[in-house]
């Protein structure tokens, strides 16, 4: 700036100085060093983030899971008579008979399922050179996920089975776990190492086709939705909307075989009342057609739907945290 003086002359007024910088504290995330250049904590973070997401949701949901195996084995008087049921003759608490087995499960299968498509996604991306990917290979990435994660989870999922279908065998036959720990050392007990695993290849399959509808369908939607000008918490909201109905609608068939498998007990003959997968579809359609598939689909909509979109919307959330605070 030029000022100017009686006589003429010109001199500059002085530069002001620069305002004091002000040092910020350091985010809690920074401080225990999860940050964006720490190698192990961004090959950690998506399987984390999957885990905690899945467990979140899980603690909203059990009630509805356990109303739905409850249908799915036979009771009656649809979701609101089977819950009525359940807290008259067992107890409230008797709406949240397995929750340890079903967060050690989302510990271990959607910490790995979530993890495990992260990676596949962000190396397609990587293939793709950034462009979006097509729904092909958005199916197979979700496919890929379910299987691989579905091993992982297998025990956690049996035990929890078991420990929801307890309550609807006769006095004399219940098994009578206090929690998971109990449940998992009593069937390696009872059936080794391998009885862990009862069920789980028909559980895989199930799990294949629930995160192809779930994952895909998301990812297609949020995309669809960004390209019509939807962003943001409504574009979340919409798009687990879409991949809850999907994720039921392509897994329950699978998921009620994996019922009938995993809580089946020997009979007075000493024979197990299916052989395996093939063998339980088969006596399942001969007894009630298709249709026989799709028992309890309200009841496993309600069930799946709420838990896909929770777990999908608390992802995101946990994901724009971490962003916010460098992590």
């Amino acid at each position: 700036l030029q000022l100017g003086s009686t006589d003429g002359t010109h001199f500059s007024a002085p530069t002001p100085p620069p305002p004091p910088q002000q040092n910020h504290p350091p985010t809690t995330m920074s401080a225990l060093g999860l940050t964006k250049d720490n190698a192990a904590w961004m090959a950690a973070k998506p399987f984390l983030n999957g885990g905690l997401s899945g467990m979140g949701a899980t603690v909203v949901i059990q009630p509805l899971d356990i109303i739905k195996v409850r249908l799915q084995l036979g009771s009656t008087g649809g979701p609101f008579g089977v819950a009525a049921g359940i807290v008259k003759n067992e107890g409230f608490g008797a709406l949240y008979t397995g929750l340890s087995a079903g967060l050690l499960r989302q510990a271990t299968y959607t910490t790995a399922r979530l993890g495990i498509h992260a990676k596949i996604t962000d190396f397609l991306k990587e293939q793709n050179k950034g462009a979006p990917l097509p729904l092909s290979q958005k199916a197979g990435a979700g496919l890929a996920a379910g299987g691989l994660g579905a091993i992982f989870g297998s025990p956690a999922d049996l035990s929890l089975i078991r420990m929801q279908a307890d309550g609807t065998l006769p006095a004399a036959e219940r098994r009578n776990y206090t929690g998971v720990v109990h449940a998992l050392s009593d069937i390696v007990k009872k059936d080794g190492v391998g009885g862990l695993f009862v069920g789980a290849s028909t559980t895989a399959v199930r799990a294949m086709a629930l995160n192809m509808g779930m994952l895909a369908s998301n990812d297609q939607a949020k995309e669809m939705m960004k390209e019509n000008g939807i962003t943001g918490f409504p574009a979340t909201l919409g798009a687990s909307a879409i991949a809850g109905f999907f994720a039921s609608f392509m897994s329950l068939p699978f998921d009620y075989v994996k019922t009938q498998l995993q809580k089946q007990k020997p009979g007075p003959d000493g024979k197990m009342p299916f052989a395996g997968f093939m063998d339980c579809c088969g006596k399942t359609f001969a007894a009630g057609g298709p249709l026989k598939f799709y028992t309890g689909f309200p009841t496993y909509y309600v069930r799946i739907a709420p838990h896909a979109m929770l777990t999908l919307i608390i992802l995101e959330n946990i994901g724009d945290f971490q962003k916010k605070n460098g992590a």
